[in-house]
């Protein structure tokens, strides 16, 4: 049980909640929601000149990366896929609406999964994984963020790109 007495209490609960806060919304980017809503489906496995990747490959990525990574930070014996095959997709369109949703979904529910991750008291944010090479929780919050925040800003510029971005 965390004690919430001491000093860094107050200071690991505003980081907890800063980590959610840039897990789930948007305020410096557009949210990965944003960026795929009212994507219409033929432009899902559109593949523009000159760029190596769809949307839809560029969105399986996010959720499989997202995935090893909430995975890694929960499971001590979890297995990583082979990189870089396993964290991509060769497919360039789903094979059906099912497939995109259950994506989404996935990346939704996983997301949310490593938020309540972060929000259990006995976890530690600065201590390393014992399974790890160093890697903190915190380390693999931000690694979360920071790595579909990427994606996300490719998705926007595949979107203008095919006229598809209102933003």
């Amino acid at each position: 049980m965390a004690n919430t007495n001491h000093p860094g209490a107050d200071t690991n609960a505003a980081l907890r909640r800063q980590l959610v806060d840039l897990l789930q919304k948007s305020e410096a980017h557009q949210s990965f929601e944003a960026a795929v809503k009212e994507l219409p489906a033929a432009l899902r496995g559109v593949k523009p000149d000159k760029l190596p990747y769809s949307i839809w490959q560029l969105v399986d990525h996010i959720r499989i990366a997202q995935w090893d990574i909430l995975e890694f930070s929960r499971d001590p014996t979890h297995q990583s896929p082979p990189w870089p095959e396993g964290y991509w997709n060769t497919a360039v369109q789903p094979p059906d609406d099912a497939a995109w949703q259950q994506v989404l979904d996935q990346i939704k529910a996983d997301r949310d999964a490593f938020v309540a991750l972060l929000n259990e008291p006995e976890q530690n944010l600065f201590k390393p994984l014992a399974h790890g090479q160093g890697q903190t929780l915190l380390r693999e919050a931000l690694l979360i963020a920071d790595h579909t925040a990427y994606h996300v800003g490719e998705i926007i510029l595949i979107r203008r790109l095919l006229n598809a971005w209102q933003g």
